[in-house]
C-alpha cells in the first residue's frame, strides 16, 4: 500500500492503509483542498469537506464504498476556510461536526453567501483577476451554512470505533485555528492548512512564530505519513519545506522592515529564491502584511479586500 510520498497525486480517494484514506485535488491551488477518512467498526470520521456542493457530492460518492456499513458519523472541520467546510450540509444529518472553538469566528465573517457575492460582483481590474484566478472554477450557490455542532479549545481526543484520534489546535497561524488530526496507531497525520506542498502557504492570521513551531510539532510526532491541506501526501519533508518558506520571508521581511520599507513594496521586492517555483506566489503579499503585524503590534493590516487586490496586482505584474 502506498504510503507517504508514495502515495500517487491524482484526483479522487486514495487509501493510506490501516484504514486511512485521503481525497486529493491536484493542484492543490486556491480552492483545490484534500480531506481525510479514517474508518472504524461501523463507523468513520470524515476530515474537512470541500468548497462547493459538486465538490464535496463527489467525494462523500467515492468515500461510500470505503465507508461501508460505517457511515460518517464525526466530522472534523480542521479550520474555517470554506474549503474545508462549504460542504458541511451534505454529510449525515446526524453527524457531529468538531472544530477548534476559534474557527467559527472565521466561519461566521466569510459565509457561503459572501463568495457568492464576490463571485458574482463586478470589481476593479486588479481584484477581478484575483477572484477569476481563485475562485472561477467553484460554485457558492445553493451552499446552506452548516456550522460545527461540537467546539473545543486546545486539544481533543476522539474514538472512532476504539481507534484515536488526536486533534490539537495549532493556530493561530493559517487562521485564528488550525487543527492537526494525528492518528497513531497508523502513523498518520492530517495536518489541514499548516501545510501546503508544493504551494506557498497563506498566512491570513499568523504569528509566523506559531506557524514555525507548529511545523516542528508535526516534525516531531512519530509518523511516516502526513497529509496536507494542499498538495500530494508526504513524509516530513512536508512540514521541513514550509518552515524554510516562511523562516526564509520572515527573515528578508524583517530586513525590509527595519529599513522602513513598505509592506505592500517589500512583498514585491522580495526574491523568493529557491520557493520561486511554487504555485500562489502572490500570498506574499499577504504573508509580509502578517510578519509586519508582528513585528510591529502597532501596526493595522489592510482589510482583506486590499490584500485581496494586492494578490491581483503580483498576478498582473507576473503576467505583463
Amino acid at each position: 500500500m502506498p504510503r507517504g510520498s508514495q502515495t500517487p497525486y491524482t484526483r479522487g480517494l486514495h487509501e493510506l492503509g490501516d484504514g486511512l484514506f485521503a481525497f486529493l485535488q491536484p493542484h492543490g491551488s486556491w480552492g483545490w483542498s484534500n480531506a481525510g477518512l479514517v474508518v472504524g467498526e461501523g463507523t468513520s470520521l470524515l476530515i474537512d469537506t470541500l468548497f462547493d456542493l459538486r465538490l464535496t457530492r463527489e467525494m462523500l460518492d467515492q468515500m461510500r464504498p470505503a465507508t461501508g456499513p460505517g457511515p460518517i458519523r464525526q466530522v472534523l472541520n480542521t479550520h474555517g476556510n470554506g474549503d474545508h467546510w462549504y460542504g458541511n450540509q451534505l454529510v449525515p444529518a446526524e453527524a457531529e461536526i468538531v472544530a477548534s472553538a476559534a474557527a467559527i469566528d472565521d466561519m461566521q465573517e466569510v459565509p457561503p453567501t459572501l463568495m457568492h457575492t464576490l463571485a458574482e460582483a463586478d470589481l476593479d481590474e486588479a481584484l477581478a483577476t484575483f477572484v477569476r484566478h481563485a475562485f472561477a472554477p467553484f460554485r457558492f450557490d445553493g451552499i446552506e451554512m452548516r456550522l460545527p455542532t461540537r467546539t473545543f479549545t486546545g486539544s481533543l481526543t476522539l474514538d472512532v470505533a476504539g481507534r484515536r484520534v488526536e486533534l490539537l489546535d495549532l493556530g493561530p497561524a493559517h487562521t485564528r485555528a488550525d487543527v492537526i488530526a494525528y492518528v497513531p496507531d497508523a502513523r498518520t497525520v492530517f495536518t489541514g492548512d499548516i501545510l501546503f506542498v508544493g504551494g506557498t502557504p497563506i498566512m491570513w492570521a499568523g504569528p509566523v512564530s506559531n506557524w514555525l513551531a507548529a511545523c516542528e510539532h508535526i516534525e516531531a510526532l512519530d509518523v511516516d505519513t502526513v497529509v496536507p491541506g494542499h498538495g500530494p501526501v508526504t513524509d516530513k519533508e512536508g512540514p521541513r519545506q514550509v518552515r524554510r518558506y516562511l523562516e526564509h520571508v520572515r527573515d528578508e521581511a524583517a530586513e525590509r522592515h527595519a529599513a522602513g520599507m513598505p509592506a505592500a513594496e517589500a512583498a514585491l521586492d522580495i526574491d523568493l529564491g529557491e520557493f520561486a517555483d511554487w504555485s500562489d506566489p502572490e500570498r506574499i503579499a499577504v504573508n509580509v502584511e502578517s510578519i509586519y503585524a508582528e513585528l510591529d503590534p502597532a501596526y493595522e493590516r489592510p482589510p482583506a479586500p486590499v490584500l485581496l487586490t494586492r494578490m491581483g496586482a503580483y498576478l498582473r505584474g507576473r503576467r505583463a
